[in-house]
């Protein structure tokens, strides 16, 4: 009889809520090397809503070399077909239902591939992309005008964001959170509070900040209930000749400003290792020597990953 029974079992049979439970524990690559393909159930399984809240691709890391032209970094092509090939894969399975996409801070997306991503997420409400050197500016306002939804964002600093927070502005409605990777200045700062004046949550830590960047937001984000700062290295620039100097603490001008704030997250320790690396590496902190998943932190629960 046990043998009769063996011989009857099929893989089709499983119960699909056990099969969900078990695709939970895969990570991106497993999970799309295949288990879609095994049988009709094991496609639904993979398939379910469950698994595809968060599609988290950050195990994934382009393969690149710094060149001294733009986009200023070469990505081997392997390395791009590799990737290329999960995303497909992930999204064809997502049926749309992503509400959370993370890429890692290595991972250099092409326009090609964001294009490919943005019309197959289009319940996008959070997107991780701390590196844009490939993506062009027709590239990212294309998807951001897919992404009607979203309302958190993290990414890079960028020389010319005036077109991207006015693109936000336009098509995100709900958009609340934003968390910057790289120096914030005062054209940063002040185009945020041309465009996103009820921002609710900002993140600029461990990078080059402004004084001067810090009090326009301070002052013209009106409806900015947290901010941190922590780590930043805080630059003052006084008039002519007089030279610009690195902060080790805030002072009334900027205390007093924040203070109507739910949250001001501060640290300017110089015991804070932190802090340090932010000095050492003058404000644009090379995540790459650190270790592999510290560029995830942040103070901000919300915010970390």
């Amino acid at each position: 009889m046990e043998d009769t029974y063996s011989a009857l079992r099929r893989w089709e049979d499983m119960d699909i809520d056990i099969l969900v439970k078990i695709f939970q524990n895969l990570n991106i690559l497993e999970l799309t090397s295949g288990v879609g393909h095994v049988c009709r159930t094991w496609r639904m399984a993979a398939c379910d809503p469950l698994l595809w809240r968060t599609l988290d691709i950050s195990l994934l890391k382009s393969n690149f070399i710094k060149i001294p032209l733009e986009p200023y970094v070469y990505v081997d092509g392997r390395s791009d077909k590799i990737f290329t090939r999960v995303l497909k894969v992930a999204l064809n399975l997502s049926c749309g239902n992503i509400s959370t996409l993370i890429f890692h801070y290595n991972m250099y997306v092409s326009d090609d591939q964001l294009a490919y991503t943005a019309e197959r997420c289009p319940r996008l409400k959070r997107l991780v992309m701390p590196a844009w050197n490939r993506i062009k500016k027709t590239g990212i306002c294309r998807a951001i005008r897919m992404w009607e939804d979203l309302e958190s964002l993290t990414m890079p600093s960028i020389s010319n964001p005036p077109y991207l927070m006015e693109e936000i502005a336009r098509s995100c409605s709900k958009f609340a959170e934003l968390k910057v990777m790289g120096p914030c200045d005062i054209l940063f700062a002040s185009t945020l509070t041309a465009f996103l004046p009820n921002l609710k949550v900002l993140s600029l830590r461990c990078s080059m900040l402004f004084k001067d960047a810090l009090i326009i937001i301070l002052d013209g984000i009106k409806g900015l209930e947290v901010l941190n700062i922590s780590h930043c290295l805080i630059i003052e620039v006084p008039p002519p000749p007089a030279p610009r100097r690195v902060l080790r603490e805030l002072d009334k001008s900027v205390l007093e400003r924040a203070s109507r704030l739910k949250k001001f997250l501060t640290c300017m320790s110089d015991s804070c290792i932190m802090c340090q690396r932010t000095r050492n590496d003058e404000g644009l902190i090379r995540w790459y020597k650190y270790e592999e998943d510290l560029w995830k932190v942040d103070e901000v629960s919300s915010l970390a990953i």
